[in-house]
């Protein structure tokens, strides 16, 4: 993986907060928020009419808020439309260095990603912004771009994340209900386990993120809560959030808890001391009564990974008479 790439993919994700682009107080009080990422919306948030003037609202509060600790997003409108075409020009000859990623919805192929890569690619060297710091983050929204899920992540350096567009999936495979992110009725199963497990090897394939959509009961927070959880034990980063309410929720599920974390940790400091000329270079070792190896670092590393992007501190610390 390049170091751009590493930097991007240490990004905190686990609660991606939708604001519209259209309304100032939203824009102004998500500042405030302890959501990881905020997507400043101009698709579906956004009324045709309030489009145009949505873009220059998203441009003066990009250039002008405090978005200290958070990705800044902006999700355009699909290529299918006309008006995706002046949300990229608009958004990022305006706010471009304020900016850390364009979200693309209701992506079908890889060209969709290429066709944007090389629009930024035009107006970072237009306006002399850094060509290729601003990454891409696609939705796949209905059948045809799961089937080409693996070409879409592999479209484009900038790729940073995979995001999964629940309502417009449901209603693009018939699915029958009508709660987003909730099983439809009669079928025994985990209905949406096959779309996620086939976003997330995409992602994982490319180093990529991968993010579960929206929970449109906003109120039950333990209803997204569950949701949540699902996406987290399979391995997602994490979750959009279309409340306050449901940010804390998504943040903690999406943060491994404070005793998993020391262990990784101490996973972690025991095999490099194992390994070590100090530790007798021995291949695998006992922490406590558990035994460690290679595979166990693997794993150890992805749980403090998520712990140190969330911010956590280590309250335990290794001594070698553990190990």
């Amino acid at each position: 993986m390049s170091s751009e790439n590493q930097q991007r993919a240490l990004r905190p994700r686990r609660s991606c907060l939708a604001v519209p682009g259209s309304n100032p107080r939203f824009l102004e009080k998500a500042q405030g928020l302890a959501a990881d990422q905020v997507f400043l919306d101009l698709e579906d948030a956004c009324a045709p009419l309030a489009k145009p003037e949505a873009r220059h609202t998203i441009v003066k509060f990009l250039n002008e808020g405090d978005w200290s600790g958070k990705t800044r997003v902006v999700r355009v409108n699909d290529w299918t439309t006309e008006w995706t075409y002046r949300d990229v020009v608009t958004v990022v000859e305006g706010a471009g260095a304020a900016l850390d990623c364009v979200m693309l919805p209701k992506v079908q192929d890889a060209a969709q990603i290429q066709a944007l890569d090389m629009l930024l690619t035009q107006i970072e060297k237009t306006v002399g912004l850094e060509v290729g710091r601003i990454g891409i983050e696609a939705q796949i929204e209905n059948a045809k771009g799961l089937v080409n899920v693996d070409e879409i992540a592999a479209a484009s350096p900038r790729m940073e994340t995979i995001v999964f567009g629940p309502a417009d999936f449901m209603a693009s495979i018939n699915m029958k209900s009508l709660v987003v992110g909730e099983q439809p009725p009669g079928y025994p199963a985990d209905a949406y386990h096959y779309i996620l497990m086939r976003i997330l090897m995409a992602a994982r394939t490319h180093d990529l993120q991968a993010i579960d959509g929206p929970y449109l009961q906003i109120r039950d927070v333990e209803g997204y809560r569950k949701v949540a959880q699902r996406a987290a034990a399979l391995g997602f980063d994490g979750k959009w959030v279309l409340h306050p309410g449901q940010v804390e929720a998504s943040n903690e599920v999406f943060a491994p808890s404070q005793e998993d974390y020391d262990h990784a940790e101490m996973i972690l400091d025991a095999y490099a001391y194992c390994t070590s000329e100090a530790g007798g270079k021995k291949g695998s070792a006992m922490l406590g009564d558990e035994m460690i190896d290679e595979a166990s670092r693997k794993m150890a590393l992805v749980v403090s990974g998520k712990g140190r992007a969330a911010g956590m501190r280590r309250t335990t610390s290794f001594t070698p008479e553990e190990a």
